[in-house]
């Protein structure tokens, strides 16, 4: 043995390439700042047309936005239209976002139009789904399209993590939410600290929340007053709560992809979302138009109904709600299920409370909050700071940890709320002539 051999020389020490972090910090605010605006842009172009539909037009012909005839005509339509969309626009509006989790594979940006104006009309109609499925995947579709062609040096994979964390920034208005989901899946390199491997997506996050929560109306907040707490009592109640709204959420899961796969027997896109919206109108005949569009305006004319609403009626707005969320998402229209799912656990927090009224509001609601969204999205981080985001109190923070843990027990190996691909079924081959 060499003298070399019996004293190893000790590892060299890697060292965090700052000069590139200061280089990058532009580059990361400028994502922020675009993926932002996106969102912004796509959701103020869906409000005009929204207005247009459910205001202008039901003034003009005299009739109320909750007239049953004009909703279930206005969906049927909706369902028309973008099933024209995804049946003859190039791309197809993208992959079906029922089969897909919130971040993607990026897709080509050819096919990003059409998503637009799927999830546009969508939005605009009263579709029972939110933005972030298809922001998320247009926001990543541009972004890697452009900064590969600006900055080659970065990778794919690092331009999808700037768009991810600047998109939920944005969508859910806290930065620590898109820093702790990264957490998760950053896989880099691990002599660098976590901190220095998150320090752009962060810049990025936190740009991204900021143009949204200062320059738009883009708010989550149910404006509840604050309640006081006891302590151990209010930790209990919101445990079991949140398993309840968890066990809702795994039902729903379960019977997810069986649904998906009966409406897809329908093969013809058009006929299959025209029928859809069809079933989508008349969901919001039984429930009324706080039950119809993404839910974000409508979860907050909740707290206006608690002296008028009972408990039986908060739980049909959540019934008809994750029904209308299951039929629209399984059906194929271009939507995430966060934000109705967000709307469906609010609901239930005003349910209970009606059922209890000596249980604080804000804890019922922040708990069923976070157990549909654990239910709905397999994400602890991000149901931890939606709760937080509908309820935002800061005193709420361990008792809403604590009702995360057990939601997450609830739903742990437990079916999840997204589909299987439907595969295409291979052409026939020509016989051959005898």
């Amino acid at each position: 043995m060499s003298p070399e051999d019996s004293n190893p020389q000790p590892a060299e020490e890697f060292r965090v390439p700052v000069g590139r972090l200061i280089a990058m910090t532009p580059v990361g605010m400028v994502v922020g700042v675009v993926c932002a605006l996106l969102l912004w842009g796509i959701s103020a172009l869906a409000g005009l047309i929204e207005h247009l539909i459910w205001d202008d037009l039901t003034d003009a012909l005299g009739i109320s936005s909750d007239t049953w005839w004009w909703m279930v005509l206005v969906l049927t339509v909706t369902g028309l239209l973008v099933g024209l969309v995804v049946r003859y626009v190039p791309g197809h509006a993208g992959d079906d976002p029922a089969t897909t989790e919130l971040v993607a594979k990026p897709l080509a940006p050819s096919v990003v139009p059409g998503l637009a104006v799927a999830a546009i009309l969508g939005l605009a109609g009263g579709i029972s789904l939110g933005p972030e499925n298809p922001i998320m995947a247009i926001n990543a579709a541009l972004v890697v399209a452009i900064g590969a062609r600006f900055v080659p040096k970065v990778t794919t994979h690092d331009w999808v993590g700037l768009s991810t964390s600047a998109t939920i920034g944005a969508l859910f208005g806290t930065p620590v939410a898109a820093a702790l989901m990264l957490s998760e899946v950053n896989e880099g390199d691990q002599r660098v600290p976590l901190w220095n491997r998150l320090y752009i997506p962060l810049v990025a996050a936190a740009t991204g929340s900021f143009v949204i929560t200062h320059f738009t109306d883009l708010d989550m907040s149910l404006g509840l007053p604050a309640d006081d707490f006891g302590g151990v009592a209010e930790v209990f109640v919101a445990i079991g709560v949140a398993m309840v709204a968890a066990a809702v959420g795994v039902v729903a899961a379960r019977v997810f992809n069986p649904l998906h796969k009966l409406l897809h027997r329908i093969g013809n896109p058009i006929l299959l979302l025209t029928a859809a919206g069809l079933a989508l109108g008349l969901l919001g005949v039984a429930g009324g138009t706080i039950t119809l569009f993404k839910g974000l305006d409508q979860m907050k004319e909740l707290p206006d109904r608690m002296a008028t609403t009972t408990a039986l009626g908060f739980l049909a707005m959540a019934g008809i709600k994750l029904v209308a969320l299951l039929i629209a998402s399984a059906a194929g229209f271009r939507g995430g299920r966060i934000f109705p799912a967000v709307f469906v656990g609010a609901a239930l927090g005003f349910a209970v409370h009606a059922l209890w009224p000596d249980l604080p509001v804000t804890v019922t609601v922040a708990a069923a909050t976070a157990g549909i969204v654990v239910a709905a999205t397999r994400n602890g981080w991000m149901s931890l700071f939606l709760a937080l985001a509908v309820v935002p109190q800061l005193d709420l923070l361990i008792p809403m940890l604590f009702a995360t843990l057990a939601a997450w027990l609830v739903v742990v190996n437990r079916a999840e709320l997204r589909a299987t691909p439907i595969l295409s079924r291979p052409a026939q081959a020509p016989t051959e002539s005898t």
